[in-house]
């Protein structure tokens, strides 16, 4: 995961203990340096410990943020006392970052109330987030109200913090790939491209038959690294050696589509002009772009792979896509996902290549090989998806957190029992506000931070399931 860095605002005010403005700043400083992140703040030699204050002290910090803008990805304002609420404002205002804001306020303890050592930050966090919201700067809070910069509480609110960053930084300018047309099957996975520009999300579409013309150019010898990586990737012993080679050929030009038009993930026209007139499923070579953090979503499902995008920013770590497919016996909690697949390894207990065996029958067994088969192994997971809305111009979504099990259960494809709480209430939201049968899953807890991210800074419409 790339390093990250955050703008400082140490707050102080004057009818307080300064020392405590002092240890403040070092102690954030510290604790931010000791969790990995970089930081921008003020020095001691710029203004009084290198605090907030005065409207002077604001000016100073707003001009180093605005010089350091490129890498600043958040602002964390620390309240060691009071702090002086227009002196937080001014510095968020004339500095020009539009990134996320988290206010932290220092606990005090009851038994040091005197005048030399008395906070009351408690009460002056409330006065900032006032000030804030005079001026319409969005912001986060801590789970608690106050917090004490050195708990292991606050390392998990940075964490979460970094997570919100890494969402709204991650869906600035972002770009994905639509390979082949929706299948007409799916007017389940329509969506309106304006939406999504409208928020800053650009698509760029190719017709799979200039991405198979392509690929027809190459000869074996050209795909021979490729060609290693799929085998090195999972077992393929039971797979005819021409269509590893097709394989190949298809990742090689799918990676060249990536690469030049710099493509954050793809969407692929997965079936059945794919068989019928090129003889693989892509499914593998799927699987393997979103294992390298390169989210691929099949059926052209474009409003999946952001979900998918938005999963891995919070997480670091690859996403999958599947259907919301079976119920489990009689549980009203559990349900089966599935898919063909092209889920990424990192999701299995163990994989191996196999064909398609749902259209097999309909284009032949020899032209399905490249599917990633196997067992989801259990593990906490976040699930989500987004939508556009076209009567309300606006991104939808729902997102909540469940655990695949280890329940009994013997298929094809891509499979696992997932563990909903009230799952049947989620079920009646996603058919009543009409969202797709697709769902994008990782294996992290990243709902809260997600949520964080779209309800409080980009204005997303988003139901939190819980």
């Amino acid at each position: 995961m790339a390093e990250m860095t955050f703008g400082v605002i140490v707050g102080n005010r004057g009818f307080f203990p300064d020392e405590l403005a002092n240890k403040g700043r070092a102690d954030v400083i510290e604790v931010l340096g000791n969790c990995g992140y970089s930081v921008v703040v003020l020095s001691e030699e710029d203004t009084k410990f290198g605090a907030v204050e005065t409207f002077q002290d604001a000016k100073k910090c707003a001009e180093l943020f605005n010089s350091n803008a490129s890498s600043i990805d958040g602002i964390i304002v620390t309240l060691p006392n009071f702090g002086d609420e227009r002196g937080v404002l001014e510095t968020i205002k004339r500095c020009g970052l539009d990134v996320p804001v988290l206010i932290q306020a220092e606990p005090d303890n009851y038994t040091k109330m005197s005048i030399k050592n008395r906070r009351d930050s408690f009460c002056g966090k409330i006065s900032v987030c006032n000030n804030l919201g005079q001026a319409g700067i969005n912001y986060s809070l801590t789970a608690s109200h106050t917090v004490a910069i050195d708990s292991d509480e606050f390392k998990s609110e940075l964490e979460k913090f970094a997570a919100v960053c890494r969402v709204v930084k991650g869906l600035k300018n972002v770009r994905f790939g639509a390979i082949g047309a929706r299948p007409a099957a799916f007017n389940t996975v329509r969506y309106s491209e304006k939406i999504l520009e409208a928020n800053g999300i650009s698509v760029e579409p190719i017709d799979l038959s200039e991405i198979f013309g392509r690929a027809a150019k190459l000869s074996a010898n050209d795909v021979k690294a490729k060609l290693n990586t799929i085998k090195a990737y999972t077992d393929a012993s039971d797979v005819p050696e021409e269509t590893i080679v097709k394989m190949a050929k298809f990742g090689t030009v799918v990676d060249e589509f990536v690469r030049e038009n710099e493509l954050a993930g793809v969407t692929i026209q997965c079936w059945t002009s794919m068989e019928e007139y090129f003889g693989i499923v892509p499914c593998a070579i799927m699987s393997m772009l979103s294992e390298s953090l390169c989210p691929a979503a099949c059926e052209v499902d474009t409003t999946g792979l952001l979900a998918m995008y938005i999963l891995q920013l919070a997480s670091g770590s690859a996403s999958a896509i599947l259907d919301w497919n079976n119920n489990y016996g009689k549980d009203p909690n559990k349900c089966v996902l599935f898919h063909c697949s092209n889920l990424p390894k990192s999701f299995f207990e163990s994989t191996t290549m196999d064909y398609q065996a749902i259209i097999a029958g309909a284009v032949g067994k020899e032209n399905t090989f490249g599917t990633i088969v196997g067992r989801i192994a259990p593990n906490p997971v976040t699930y989500f998806r987004t939508t556009t809305d076209d009567v309300s111009g606006k991104i939808a979504a729902y997102i909540g957190q469940g655990n695949f099990t280890d329940d009994q259960l013997e298929t094809f494809g891509g499979y696992g029992v997932l563990q909903i709480p009230n799952m049947q209430s989620l079920m009646k939201y996603i058919c009543n506000n009409g969202f797709e049968h697709h769902v994008a899953l990782n294996i992290s807890q990243t709902a809260d931070a997600i949520s964080e991210a779209l309800n409080t800074y980009l204005k997303w419409n988003l139901y939190l399931h819980e």
